[in-house]
């Protein structure tokens, strides 16, 4: 537990970054990234692209084209966030207020979301259901939070782990790790089943080996730029190219997303990395603008995606993405939506940490040492009964 009782005030802002005057640059990539999402939910939890959705109806018109280039980045964007926690997480430590700020904001927005939907009757209620959407983990499968949530405890074993590897053997981890999931897991034919947990540590190693060991190609801006947007183009011919062979062919799109659908398709993998190498190189100067606004990205993803019936009243019942396909504002109203998500969620972000987090906080650090003592003390005992030594 020793990682878990520095002593030192928090710094964590949203997803394993901080925002004490850091440059920011990644926390800008942040909210690229987070945008990405937004736009990748706008099409996926529409009804857009079921089977007799709009989509795969017509999907060689200008219409279905634009919509898929529009939300194929969802994956891509996880990756993303991960090569940022595991960039700076592989030096830093892990606080009880670092995990327990990520815990009471999970727990916050499931418990409010949750009776806001309730009270007005748009869920009936369900003892069962009720519980489950309380909970800060639903299950360990390819739900980013409660995957990251448990991922996160890892991360003090992830970096015993690396501290105590050569570079080469830190490297052909990454190349094996990267065979199982990312070169298997997109050849056609190979199933490769995964959950986020495991995932998340395979990013990890690499996000943490180019942290912990400095290359002069890591520093190349101009390259990582060139390979992000070839990757970009890449993926987005993949789409279209797929879209295309479907309409010809007359099978079902389904799988248009192929590359990209999971984090660990290539392209996915590859135009997240190319893209996190590419931002952590551009020099811009610390924005108090830019990191409050970073600070909050976890915040929008907990608010819009929170639950199947947030999704569902988000995008079908209120945006009411399914019937703008037909309007000749089908692109206006895809980026203002999302645009217009992606800011109400963060102030009401901004404000919950300014009017709950922050003075919660103030009251834990005047109780901390206590309510710690107590843990160690129970710790302790369980430990000395089993003979497990520190």
């Amino acid at each position: 537990m020793s990682e878990l009782k520095n002593t030192q005030p928090p710094t964590l802002r949203g997803v394993g970054t901080s925002t004490n005057h850091r440059n920011s640059n990644l926390e800008l990539f942040r909210i690229v990234t987070m945008l990405l999402i937004v736009a990748h939910h706008y099409v996926v939890n529409s009804g857009l692209t079921l089977a007799d959705g709009p989509i795969y109806s017509n999907i060689w018109s200008w219409r279905s084209v634009f919509l898929l280039l529009f939300g194929a980045w969802g994956k891509t964007g996880i990756n993303c966030f991960m090569f940022i926690t595991g960039y700076f997480m592989c030096k830093s430590k892990i606080t009880v207020e670092k995990y327990l700020k990520l815990i009471l904001e999970v727990v916050f927005y499931n418990i409010v979301i949750t009776l806001v939907f309730l009270l007005f009757g748009y869920e009936p209620f369900s003892p069962v259901s009720f519980v489950k959407n309380l909970l800060p983990i639903g299950g360990v499968t390819t739900g980013f939070t409660s995957c990251y949530l448990l991922f996160y405890l890892c991360i003090p074993f992830l970096n015993v782990l690396i501290r105590n590897i050569t570079e080469k053997q830190h490297f052909y981890l990454i190349a094996l790790v990267s065979f199982i999931y990312i070169i298997m897991g997109t050849m056609p034919g190979f199933a490769v089943t995964m959950n986020y947990v495991s995932w998340f540590c395979v990013l990890y190693f690499i996000s943490s080996y180019i942290s912990l060991y400095p290359k002069r190609i890591f520093d190349n801006t101009k390259l990582w730029g060139m390979l992000c947007a070839v990757s970009v183009l890449v993926s987005a011919a993949s789409v279209v190219m797929i879209a295309y062979f479907a309409e010809r062919l007359g099978f079902n799109g389904g799988n248009t997303f192929y590359f990209l659908a999971d984090s660990n398709k290539i392209l996915a993998v590859v135009t997240a990395l190319s893209a996190f190498m590419f931002f952590k190189n551009v020099k811009i100067r610390y924005s108090k603008f830019i990191n409050s606004v970073a600070a909050s990205t976890f915040g929008v993803l907990m608010i819009h995606a929170n639950s199947d019936a947030m999704r569902r009243w988000l995008w079908q019942d209120v945006l009411k993405n399914d019937g703008m396909y037909f309007s000749n504002y089908l692109v206006i109203h895809a980026v203002v939506s999302v645009l217009a998500v992606f800011a109400v969620c963060v102030v009401i972000d901004i404000l919950r940490i300014h009017l709950l987090e922050k003075p919660f906080f103030k009251i834990w650090y005047n109780n901390r040492e206590r309510i710690l003592f107590k843990f160690q003390k129970i710790e302790n005992k369980i430990f000395n009964k089993l003979n497990i030594k520190a």
